[in-house]
Order: C-alpha cells, then structure tokens, then sequence
C-alpha cells in the first residue's frame, strides 16, 4: 500500500530535526533560503576574497576525487581570479553570476 506522508504528519512531527540535514532536503524545504547570504555588489573586495577562501578551505577538506569538489575548486579560483584583475564589464557579469551561484 503507498501513502504519502506530508510534513506536518504526526509520523514525521518526531523527526523535524532531520528535516534540512542534507541538500536535498535543504532545496525542498520552503524554510531555507536559496537566496547567497550576500549580495555581491554589497561586500567589499576583502569580504569576497574571504569568503572564498573559506569556501576553499571547506573544499580543501572534502576527499580529493570528489567531482562536486574539483569543480567547485574550478569555479572558485576563477573568482579569485577575476577579483584579482581590473575587470571588463562581461568579467564583471561573469563574476557577479559565479558568486552568486555559489551562494556564500
């Protein structure tokens, strides 16, 4: 017999603190923002460049053949990169897109 269980079910009220544990659930839950906890153009180039850094390091503590990993660590030192250069406009765009995707 399939029945489906909603959240607000007694079955799952025990279980709430497992709601949001990973990030699938975090991308279904309607409680967590998917909006970056920043907006780029708000922070300054040392608050860029740290958050990327620690998001480095987090990474930099993940297995080394973690595909997910690898290509963050690709996409992050792009930023550093771009940060690190007198920017065009289209770098600018490129930029902004990279560290928003990442949602730090």
């Amino acid at each position: 017999m399939n029945h489906l269980i909603s959240r607000s079910s007694p079955e799952v009220n025990s279980l709430d603190h497992f709601w949001g544990s990973c990030a699938v659930d975090q991308t279904m839950d309607s409680r967590v923002s998917t909006q970056p906890k920043y907006q780029l153009k708000q922070m300054g180039y040392q608050e860029k460049k740290a958050a990327v850094e620690g998001e480095m390091n987090r990474m930099n503590r993940l297995p080394a053949n973690s595909s997910y990993a690898v290509h963050r660590i690709r996409v992050l030192n792009k930023i550093l990169q771009l940060l690190s250069i007198q920017r065009t406009a289209s770098q600018d765009e490129e930029l902004e897109l990279l560290f928003s995707g990442l949602s730090l």
